[in-house]
């Protein structure tokens, strides 16, 4: 294929998705139509992210922190030892948190009620000075709520949503963001980190409802593999979009679902 045509083939595709999109088609599920790998790399090439279509912007001091399930990619240079960072959902992988504390010296504050996540916590961290756990959930109101159980026994991750339609459960206690950072006698945070499958929803309407100043917002939208329904694209996109007109960037699109946005000062 010669160059012009396949710039022509790109501007085809591009256009086209266009004109999808205003009918409420995701890049993904175009690139799924089409299985177009002209489209899926000129969408990588301009920064489009594939999953909601929102511009990415990069930054030049992206660092990634934890392993490969548990880690995350941040604006390094935003962060010193006074930052204020806040960790929910937590499993049984903590290596970012600790990744954070080790990189900067900064005070990490872990959540999550999930009886496994509490022991594995303690057990990793309850020593560590400079990591704060508490076994609550993170939500919109105050409340104690059933914590539905994995289907899988050997998964760790419980769910306020019930994103894997369980029958099992918890009752554990929430709070909403805004409580948990008076208590704590927090004004900002430096970082708010939310893997709590499904919950991230209201957790984050929440946040822009109650204008906290968060810097950066790590979130994993855990319905990109686990969907309630054949509308969680919708949500995801929705979501990121409500984050954008709220003055966010989306500076990484890790894949999977996981997004990381810095609030333009």
């Amino acid at each position: 294929m010669s160059r012009l045509t396949s710039a022509t083939s790109v501007v085809s595709r591009l256009t086209e998705w266009n004109d999808l999109q205003k009918n409420g088609m995701t890049p993904i599920q175009f690139l799924s139509k089409s299985k177009d790998r002209v489209l899926f790399s000129a969408l990588c090439f301009l920064g489009i992210d594939r999953l909601t279509g929102a511009r990415i912007r990069p930054r030049r001091d992206l660092v990634s922190l934890g392993t490969k399930y548990g880690g995350w990619v941040i604006p390094g240079a935003l962060f010193d030892a006074q930052s204020i960072c806040y960790c929910a959902g937590c499993g049984e992988d903590i290596s970012f948190d600790l990744g954070l504390i080790r990189q900067f010296g900064c005070h990490v504050y872990g959540f999550d009620p999930t009886p496994r996540a509490v022991h594995f916590v303690k057990e990793q961290a309850g020593h560590n000075p400079n990591y704060h756990f508490s076994e609550i959930g993170i939500w919109d109101k105050p409340d104690v709520l059933k914590f539905y159980a994995p289907r899988n026994p050997a998964h760790v991750s419980h769910s306020l949503v019930n994103l894997q339609g369980t029958q099992e459960y918890i009752e554990v206690r929430v709070k909403p963001l805004r409580s948990i950072m008076q208590e704590n006698g927090h004004t900002r945070l430096d970082l708010l980190k939310l893997d709590i499958e499904g919950a991230e929803y209201r957790v984050l309407d929440s946040v822009l409802a109650d204008n906290l100043d968060v810097s950066v917002i790590c979130v994993e939208y855990d319905e990109y593999l686990t969907p309630l329904d054949s509308d969680y694209l919708t949500r995801i996109k929705a979501s990121v979009e409500r984050l954008v007109s709220a003055g966010y960037d989306l500076v990484c699109s890790q894949g999977s679902g996981n997004y990381t946005f810095y609030k333009r000062r």
